[in-house]
């Protein structure tokens, strides 16, 4: 590919000789008409003559009682973004950043300049700590409504050099939605640090421990106040759903109930003795006795939800206490550049981990490298896509039961402009609440195959919950636990979690469709512990013996009372 197209000569782009220590050498950065093109807001519109939904934010607590992903009607805009076109673009996104800016500038220059393919390879190693220097100074900028578009574009694909696009891919990538019109909570980096930035988002969990700051420091109250209502949320949420649940079973049973005192209240006329009708019959007899089931039932019902109301209500009292005692200490607070640096730090080893010790770390978008298929790139509505995928065969993939309440809560995709391959769980939930806080799954967007490097992230996330579940008996019960017998037993060397990682993606490629590729004694754990769709069990039972019994072995346990 590299060959077909070869890269430009930077002197060609009329930039080899620009100094970037002034900002006197640009024409001044203003708010472009390009920033966000009208046709990328046109392509999703309401129906006429209804009132628009309020956008769902991606930052928002997780909503319980949404079930699934809305499916993606169009993938790319019709609409072409002209920020890529724009012959400013490379001055636009490397101006103000001082020092390192100039650096990469330099850098780059010399490395598609140069001949010598031992002196590129020395040049292509130096970019990877000049290009994430450059990064940790555009970062924090995004958090301002006055950024160039060019910046964010920059941070969000790793595109500094348009010209380092093919006219294919420049005509893909500008036709990429730019905001996220589905309210799910994936990221793109530029969006990732914007919402860290503003405190809308926590940083994500180090093995290094946060140096404690000084008491009576700026912020410091509404930070404690934020974690305590972090803390919270998990009851006021769980509270709530399980209100929720309650009275929709008493809902049920409500009908239920009126529709047998109807059939009891129909009485014909005794033909010959009218007026007089009939006495209960003998099948409106039998009803007596299920309507006092139902009775009894729905006063058991009316306890539970007097309990779920008094959580409810205790929890809601001390989320609007905090609530206000925020507010009176001003609100939300900014992270601190110390905090931002350490997300920084922190973004780069995800981007390092995407690879691996002997991939590919150049972090420039160059047409050299980038061999992905339009709908096999990371990008949002892709990935939106493919997890939904990933749910339709396995329902709970983003499931964490509660109180035997089985709650659907999505994590942070964070889509980290890599040539990676593999995605995975940086980690499974907030440290401050497990109940219903999001994890945070990484995803590189150049890799081989988006498919494999979606279902590596989910299968280590599914890995990392059920083992936080089973805690200190991990090795003895659960999937975690079930699973390192195995691998014991057969005298297995080697890291347990990736071969458990590496059997789920067998499990949800080839098992899904009847192609038998696992252990028997693997796959009767995944079955249980890991189950498939129904409809695809279904048709699984009818196309081997070996699923046959799986099957079976799911109506006996339903039938039992250890279920």
């Amino acid at each position: 590919m590299a060959a077909d197209n070869p890269i430009p000569q930077f002197t060609s782009l009329g930039l080899a000789s620009t100094n970037f220590n002034s900002d006197d050498d640009f024409p001044p950065i203003e708010e472009d008409h390009t920033v966000i093109p009208t046709g990328i807001k046109r392509t999703i519109t309401p129906s006429q003559n209804t009132q628009p939904a309020r956008k769902r934010l991606p930052s928002e607590p997780v909503d319980l009682q949404i079930k699934n992903f809305e499916k993606i009607e169009k993938f790319f805009s019709e609409r072409h973004n002209s920020v890529f076109s724009d012959p400013d673009y490379y001055k636009a996104a490397l101006s103000g950043e001082n020092e390192s800016s100039q650096r990469l500038h330099n850098m780059l220059s010399k490395y598609l300049t140069c001949q010598d393919p031992k002196d590129r390879t020395v040049f292509r190693q130096q970019m990877v700590n000049i290009y994430w220097e450059f990064v940790k100074s555009v970062a924090p900028k995004m958090t301002s409504t006055s950024t160039h578009l060019a910046k964010k574009m920059l941070l969000r694909f790793a595109v500094v050099l348009p010209t380092l696009f093919t006219e294919e891919q420049k005509e893909l990538f500008s036709t990429v939605f730019v905001e996220n019109e589905s309210g799910e909570p994936i990221y793109y980096l530029d969006e990732w640090f914007k919402d860290i930035g503003a405190g809308r988002v926590s940083i994500s969990a180090t093995d290094e421990a946060r140096p404690q700051k000084k008491t009576g420091a700026p912020g410091e109250e509404t930070n404690r106040l934020q974690i305590l209502q972090s803390k919270n949320n998990g009851k006021l949420q769980t509270a709530e759903n399980m209100l929720l649940s309650k009275e929709s079973e008493r809902s049920m049973v409500e009908a239920e109930l009126k529709s047998r005192i109807d059939i009891l209240c129909d009485h014909p006329v005794i033909p010959g003795l009218e007026p007089h009708k009939s006495a209960y019959s003998e099948a409106q007899k039998k009803l007596l006795t299920e309507i006092s089931e139902r009775l009894k039932l729905l006063l058991k019902l009316d306890k539970e939800i007097n309990s779920s109301i008094n959580e409810f209500r205790e929890a809601k009292e001390i989320d609007n206490s905090l609530r206000d005692k925020i507010a009176a200490s001003g609100g939300v607070t900014e992270v601190s550049s110390t905090d931002l640096q350490t997300e920084l730090e922190t973004v780069r080893q995800m981007a390092k981990m995407t690879v691996g010790r002997q991939g590919n770390h150049f972090p420039v978008f160059t047409r050299e490298f980038f061999h992905c298929l339009p709908r096999q790139t990371g990008f949002r509505e892709n990935v939106i896509d493919m997890l939904d995928w990933v749910e339709s065969v396995d329902p709970g993939a983003f499931c964490r039961i509660h109180k035997n309440v089985s709650n659907r809560i999505v994590p942070f995709v964070i889509l980290v402009p890599t040539y990676g391959d593999t995605g995975f769980c940086w980690e499974p939930f907030d440290r401050y609440n497990r109940v219903t806080s999001r994890g945070r799954i990484v995803v590189p967007m150049y890799p081989k195959s988006l498919q494999i490097a979606i279902l590596t992230a989910v299968a280590d996330l599914r890995w990392q919950v059920a083992k936080e579940k089973a805690s200190y008996y991990w090795m003895e019960e659960g999937l975690t636990g079930q699973y390192y017998q195995w691998i014991s037993a057969q005298k297995l060397k080697g890291d347990l979690k990736s071969f458990f990682i590496n059997d789920y993606v067998l499990w949800m490629t080839k098992e899904s469709e009847g192609v038998q590729r696992l252990d028997k004694e693997v796959r009767a754990i995944f079955w249980r512990h890991i189950p498939f769709a129904q409809d695809i069990k279904e048709k699984l039972k009818t196309r081997s013996l070996i699923y046959q019994e799986l099957y079976q072995r799911d109506v006996n346990r339903s039938m039992s009372d250890g279920y």
